[in-house]
C-alpha cells in the first residue's frame, strides 16, 4: 500500500510518519490491568493517564520543576516500546538486554521526525532513563505509582499471576519515591493495605 502523500512538503512529510508509526503505541500491552480488571492496559493509555497525574500530583513533586517538560517526558518515555516491547518492571531476565533493545529502538524511531525534533524528543526520553534532573525523578515515581495503584484496584490479579511478594514491590519501587516523600508515604500504605486485603503475599 502508497503511504505517501502527494505534494506533501518533505518535513511535514517525516512528521506525519512518525505520528503514525507511533500509533502502534496502541497495540503494546502492559502486564498491568486497567482498574476495573476488564482487561490489560496498552502504554498509550499509561501515557496518556501518566500525563495526567504529573498535572494533578504536580504539589509532591520536587520544588520548582516544569510541568512541561515532565509531560514531554511521559509522553515519550515508552515510544521506545514500539520496537522493545514491554518489560515488566519483576522480569529480572528481560531486564538484561532492556537498555540495549530500548536504544535500538530510539534510533529508529525518533529518526523519523526532522533531526531537530528527533533531537528533542530523543533529549526527552533519554531524561527520563537518566532520572538525574528533579523533572526525571518525579516523572519516574509516577511512573511507579501508576502501576501500583492499578495492581491494588483489580485486587492484585497481576501479582498473583506473576507470583509477586510484597517485599519486591518495595525493594523495586521505594528507590523512586527519594524526592517525593508523600508519595512514598501514600505507596507505602497502598502496598501494606494490599496484604492485609490479600491483593499482595508477603
Amino acid at each position: 500500500m502508497e503511504m505517501n502523500i502527494p505534494n506533501t512538503p518533505e518535513r511535514l512529510g517525516h512528521q506525519i510518519a512518525f505520528i503514525v508509526e507511533i500509533d502502534k503505541l496502541k497495540k503494546i500491552l502492559r502486564q498491568t490491568l486497567l482498574t476495573d480488571s476488564s482487561r490489560q492496559e496498552n502504554d498509550a493509555e499509561h501515557s496518556w493517564h501518566l500525563s495526567l497525574m504529573a498535572m494533578v500530583l504536580l504539589e509532591y513533586a520536587p520544588k520548582a520543576v516544569d510541568l512541561l517538560t515532565i509531560l514531554k517526558m511521559v509522553l515519550v518515555h515508552d515510544l521506545v516500546e514500539i520496537d522493545a516491547g514491554d518489560t515488566y518492571i519483576y522480569d529480572e531476565q528481560g531486564h538484561t538486554d532492556k537498555a540495549a533493545r530500548e536504544q535500538k529502538a530510539a534510533d529508529r524511531i525518533f529518526a523519523l521526525l526532522p533531526p531537530d525534533q528527533a533531537a528533542e524528543l530523543r533529549a526527552c526520553w533519554e531524561e527520563f532513563e537518566a532520572r538525574q534532573t528533579p523533572e526525571a525523578k518525579y516523572a519516574a515515581a509516577l511512573d511507579r505509582l501508576h502501576p501500583l495503584l492499578h495492581n491494588f484496584y483489580s485486587q492484585g490479579r497481576m501479582w498473583h499471576h506473576h507470583g509477586i511478594t510484597s517485599d519486591r514491590v518495595l525493594k523495586r519501587n521505594q528507590p523512586l519515591f527519594s524526592e517525593t516523600p508523600a508519595l512514598w508515604q501514600f505507596a507505602e500504605e497502598l502496598i501494606r493495605e494490599s496484604v492485609r486485603r490479600g491483593y499482595l503475599t508477603q
